[in-house]
C-alpha cells in the first residue's frame, strides 16, 4: 500500500520557493503532516576555460552567514529547460557563454523536505558573452587549476554540497586534471 495524500495546502509562498503542507495516510494507517519546500529545480555548472582551469564563484550566502566558494548555479524559471537555464546562468555568473554543455548528472538536493531537483553540466568552449547579474548577487570569479581543487575541498574552502556533487560528477570527464 502506498501513502495516500489526504490534503495539500500552500502555507507560504516566497520569491524562490513555496512551502506546502501535506496531510498523508501512511501504509500503517497512521496520519501525519509533511512540510515540503516546493522548488522549481536548479542547475549547477562546472565551467572549464581554454587553459583547463575550473571557473568558480565567491558569493555571500545569507542563510550560511558567509561568503562561499561555489560552482556557478541557478534556479530554473517556470517552464524553462535545464540546458537553457545552464547557458543563462553561465553568462550571468561568469560572463561566458558555453559552446558546449554536457549533462553529467542529476539528483534530488534534499528529498527529505524539498522537491528541488538539480541538473549538473560540464560547460566548455567558453566565449565572452556577459549578461547582467541578478540584483541580489555580488559575485567574484576565481580561476582554479584542477590540481588545486582537492586542497580547497580538504581545507574546507569549498564546502557547498552542490559544488562537491558537481565536482564528483565531473571527475571522470576532468580525468587527471582534478
Amino acid at each position: 500500500m502506498q501513502p495516500a495524500i489526504l490534503h495539500q495546502e500552500t502555507v507560504y509562498r516566497g520569491r524562490a520557493f513555496a512551502v506546502r503542507r501535506d496531510r498523508v495516510r501512511l501504509p500503517t494507517g497512521a496520519e501525519t503532516d509533511f512540510d515540503i519546500v516546493v522548488h522549481s529545480g536548479a542547475v549547477t555548472l562546472v565551467p572549464v576555460d581554454g587553459q583547463g582551469n575550473l571557473v568558480l564563484v565567491r558569493q555571500y550566502r545569507h542563510s550560511a552567514g558567509r561568503v562561499l566558494l561555489e560552482f556557478p548555479a541557478g534556479t530554473l524559471e517556470d517552464g524553462e529547460a535545464p540546458e537553457t537555464c545552464a547557458a543563462r546562468e553561465c553568462r550571468e555568473e561568469i560572463g561566458m557563454a558555453p559552446g558546449r554543455l554536457d549533462l553529467i548528472g542529476e539528483c534530488f538536493l534534499a528529498p527529505g523536505y524539498s522537491t528541488e531537483y538539480m541538473y549538473f553540466y560540464l560547460a566548455t568552449d567558453l566565449t565572452p558573452a556577459p549578461l547582467a547579474a541578478d540584483s541580489d548577487e555580488d559575485i567574484s570569479i576565481e580561476m582554479v587549476p584542477p590540481q588545486q581543487i582537492g586542497a580547497l575541498v580538504a581545507s574546507g574552502d569549498l564546502r557547498d554540497a552542490k559544488s562537491l556533487a558537481a565536482l564528483y560528477l565531473a571527475g571522470a570527464r576532468l580525468g587527471s586534471r582534478a
